[in-house]
C-alpha cells in the first residue's frame, strides 16, 4: 500500500510522541474511561521526557472523536508542541500505548490501514415515505470506502429512489449510476445487500451490475442472515460492516496480490536476498526494495541502528560507520524499518502469517532483482 499519509511525519525532525489510545464508544461513560486511559498516558509522555507544550497538543486531540461510533481507536502524532498526525483506528489498540522518542512509532496505523481495499456497499429497501400516501418506493443506498480503515470513518454515500412499479424500467439507469460511483471510487468488491423479502430486486441489481462492471471486479450477493432477531447494524459505521468484514479480512488488495506472486517467484531464485531482516537491511540500504513485506501481526526482532538518513540502517552499529553518519543510535525496529521504507520511496505489503510466513517476519521485492 502507499504510505503518503505518514509523509508528513518523516518530513520533519523529532522528537515524536505518540499515542494509541482506545477511544470506543460502546460502553457506558466512554467520556471518563477515554479521559483515564488518557491520564495515565500522559504521564508516561511525561516520565519519558516530553515537553508540555507537546503533551498538551495531544491532549486537545485525545478522546475528540466523539462522533466516531462503536469500537475503534485513536493514533496520535505531535512534535515540538505541535499536533501533525490524527487518525482514527477501525479497532481499538490491543493496550494504550504512548512513546516519546526520535521516530514517531507508526508502525502499528500502517498495519491497520491494510489491506486497504477499495469498495462499494449497496443496500436495497422497499419502504413507505411518510410523504408518499402509501405508494412504496425501492431505496438504493451506495456508499464506498477503503477497508478496514472505513468501518468507523464511512466514506461518501448517495440514495436513489423509485416508485416500485418503474422499479424494471429504471433499472437500467440505476445500475449505470452504481457502476459510475464503484468507478470513482476504483471499487474491486461491490457487495449488494436487501431486506429479507427483497431477493428478487437483489438478484435483478447483482446480475445486471456484473455485466455493467470491469472484468475482474466482483459483485458479491450478501445473504440475509438466519439468525431471527440478527443485531441491527450500528449507527454511524460502514454500511454492511459485517458482511464486508466477512468478505475481505485475510484478503489483499490487487496491487498487492500481484506484488506478492512477484516476491514468491523471487524468492524462489533468490532465498537470501528476499526474506529476512538482514536482507530487507541491505535492500533499504541500497535504495533497491520497491516492497517491504510485513507479516501480520508483526513479530520484530529488535533493535537496528540508524544513521541521519533512511538509507542509513542496519542491523548493528558497526555497519553504520561506513555511511559517516554523525549520529548513530539504537532504535524500535519497527520505526526504523517504516522510517527506512517510507524515507527510501518503497511501499509496505502487510501479508497475513496464515497466508505467508516470512523469516524474521518481513521479506522485500527488489527494485533491480
Amino acid at each position: 500500500m502507499q504510505l503518503s499519509f505518514l509523509d508528513r511525519l518523516y518530513e520533519q525532525p523529532g522528537p515524536w510522541a505518540s499515542v494509541y489510545l482506545d477511544t470506543s464508544r460502546d460502553i457506558d461513560d466512554p467520556d471518563k474511561a477515554i479521559a483515564l486511559r488518557w491520564r495515565h498516558l500522559r504521564d508516561d509522555l511525561v516520565a519519558g521526557g516530553a515537553d508540555a507544550a507537546t503533551v498538551d497538543a495531544l491532549a486537545d486531540a485525545a478522546g475528540a472523536d466523539r462522533e466516531v461510533a462503536g469500537r475503534h481507536g485513536q493514533a496520535l502524532f505531535a512534535t515540538r508542541g505541535r499536533l501533525v498526525l490524527v487518525e482514527e483506528l477501525p479497532e481499538p489498540p490491543p493496550r494504550d500505548v504512548a512513546r516519546f522518542g526520535p521516530l514517531p512509532h507508526a508502525l502499528p496505523v500502517a498495519v491497520q490501514y491494510a489491506p486497504d481495499i477499495p469498495y462499494t456497499a449497496i443496500v436495497l429497501e422497499r419502504l413507505v415515505p411518510p410523504d408518499a400516501d402509501g405508494a412504496e418506493e425501492v431505496v438504493v443506498e451506495v456508499e464506498s470506502g477503503r477497508w478496514p480503515m472505513s468501518r468507523a470513518l464511512p466514506g461518501p454515500s448517495d440514495l436513489l429512489r423509485v416508485a416500485v412499479e418503474d422499479w424494471r424500467l429504471e433499472l437500467p439507469g440505476i445500475v449505470r449510476r452504481l457502476a459510475e460511483l464503484a468507478g470513482q471510487a476504483d471499487a474491486e468488491a461491490i457487495v449488494v445487500g436487501a431486506d429479507p423479502g427483497n431477493e428478487r430486486l437483489q438478484g435483478a441489481l447483482v446480475n445486471r451490475l456484473s455485466a455493467r462492471v470491469p472484468h475482474g471486479r466482483r459483485v458479491v450477493r450478501s445473504v440475509a442472515p438466519t439468525d431471527p432477531t440478527p443485531s441491527p447494524p450500528e449507527s454511524g459505521r460502514a454500511l454492511l460492516e459485517q458482511e464486508l468484514s466477512g468478505l475481505l479480512t485475510g484478503r489483499l488488495r490487487e496491487s498487492d496480490h500481484e506484488r506478492l506472486e512477484r516476491y514468491q517467484a523471487q524468492r524462489a531464485r533468490r532465498p537470501d536476498t528476499s526474506e529476512g531482516m538482514s536482507a530487507v537491511v541491505t535492500a533499504l540500504q541500497r535504495g533497491q526494495a520497491d516492497t517491504v513485506l510485513l507479516n501480520d501481526p508483526p513479530r520484530l526482532p529488535s533493535p537496528l541502528f540508524v544513521g541521519t538518513e533512511p538509507g542509513q540502517i542496519a542491523s548493528t552499529p558497526g555497519e553504520l560507520e561506513a555511511f559517516r553518519s554523525s549520529t548513530i543510535r539504537e532504535e524500535d525496529a519497527g520505526d526504523a524499518l517504516l522510517w527506512s521504507t517510507v524515507g527510501t520511496g518503497a511501499q509496505l505489503t502487510v501479508v497475513p502469517q496464515d497466508t505467508l510466513a516470512l523469516r524474521d517476519g518481513v521479506g522485500t521485492l527488489l527494485r533491480h532483482a
